[in-house]
């Protein structure tokens, strides 16, 4: 089994602050610059998983500069450079605490909550009489609160603004830029035989323009069908073949986890751990049209730690 990063502890010259989240290290440098740092840690339900998965935070990091490269015209973004395969550094921005959802298929959560009677989200009234896996008319915006610990909250756009987390003006420009990175990236998949289903995006604000943070398309953010025989899947209601997340998800729920309390995390053996692996690069070649190329280092602190040191100091010049 190849090594996997599933802890950092860097110091970096000028470093002010580190967060680590559930999946990726953010290193503040100078109060102004972030270094981003995609870990092989995997998580679901909001709990970290308990084994690392080899090349995953190499996968997301690629993806995600390849679609901020490719939709930078269209929306600015954070992104300054790609110093290593598991490494973005970009520009620092006041996040905002909501993540935009956007959905364009009744899937996931989504079709949990439907299933089981609902017909609002997130202030988005929903028709009677659909399936699962259905295409809305029109993709849905169905945004979430940004939770610090434990799960995100469903939020409406009136809520957002009443509650004074973003204000009317910002969130008609993140509204906007996230149907047009959705529409782009819808593109994008179909080029290559794919439905991207669902994503979200964050944003941030940084000298009074708001700009596309974190990451984007990425298996862990997004969720993508094949397009090669969804709709006759769909017609016989049998499950979609999918490169995202949610074959992860639905692999807990098969052994009783949901991340509620009392439940127990099932064994993740090495075949399992492999497997995921293998999705992950699946998806990157599938999405990109790129062969994956695997990063060798044994030693992947010391290989992240130069490249970053290398990156900042030549960002001071």
């Amino acid at each position: 089994m190849a090594t996997t990063l599933v802890k950092t502890d860097f110091e970096f010259p000028g470093q002010t602050a580190v967060y680590h989240g559930k999946v990726r290290d953010v290193y503040t440098i100078n109060n102004d610059i972030m270094v981003m740092i995609a870990t092989d840690r995997i998580s679901a339900f909001d709990v970290i998983l308990p084994e690392g998965i080899p090349y995953k935070g190499q996968v997301l990091n690629q993806i995600a500069a390849y679609f901020l490269d490719a939709s930078a015209e269209i929306v600015p973004n954070w992104k300054l450079a790609v110093p290593d395969p598991m490494v973005t550094v970009g520009l620092k921005a006041e996040s905002f605490p909501v993540e935009m959802i956007i959905r364009g298929y009744l899937t996931g959560s989504a079709w949990r909550e439907y299933k089981n009677g609902c017909r609002e989200i997130c202030g988005v009234k929903l028709p009677d009489g659909m399936r699962e896996n259905e295409r809305f008319p029109e993709p849905i915006i169905t945004p979430t609160t940004k939770a610090a610990e434990g799960h995100d909250e469903n939020i409406s756009r009136e809520e957002i603004i009443a509650q004074g987390l973003v204000s009317e003006e910002d969130y008609k420009v993140v509204e906007d830029y996230t149907r047009k990175l959705f529409a782009l990236g819808s593109k994008m998949a179909q080029e290559k035989g794919l439905i991207l289903v669902d994503t979200k995006y964050e944003f941030g604000k940084r000298d009074g323009k708001v700009i596309l943070i974190d990451e984007i398309h990425t298996p862990d953010s997004s969720r993508y069908f094949y397009a090669e025989g969804y709709q006759e899947r769909f017609e016989k209601g049998e499950a979609q073949r999918q490169l995202s997340k949610e074959f992860v998800r639905q692999w807990l729920i098969d052994h009783d986890f949901m991340g509620k309390e009392g439940q127990v995390m099932p064994q993740m053996t090495p075949e399992f751990v492999e497997s995921v692996s293998d999705r992950y690069i699946e998806l990157y070649e599938h999405i990109t049209g790129r062969k994956f190329v695997k990063a060798e280092g044994a030693d992947l602190a010391a290989r992240i730690e130069g490249h970053v040191t290398d990156c900042i100091l030549n960002l001071k010049k």
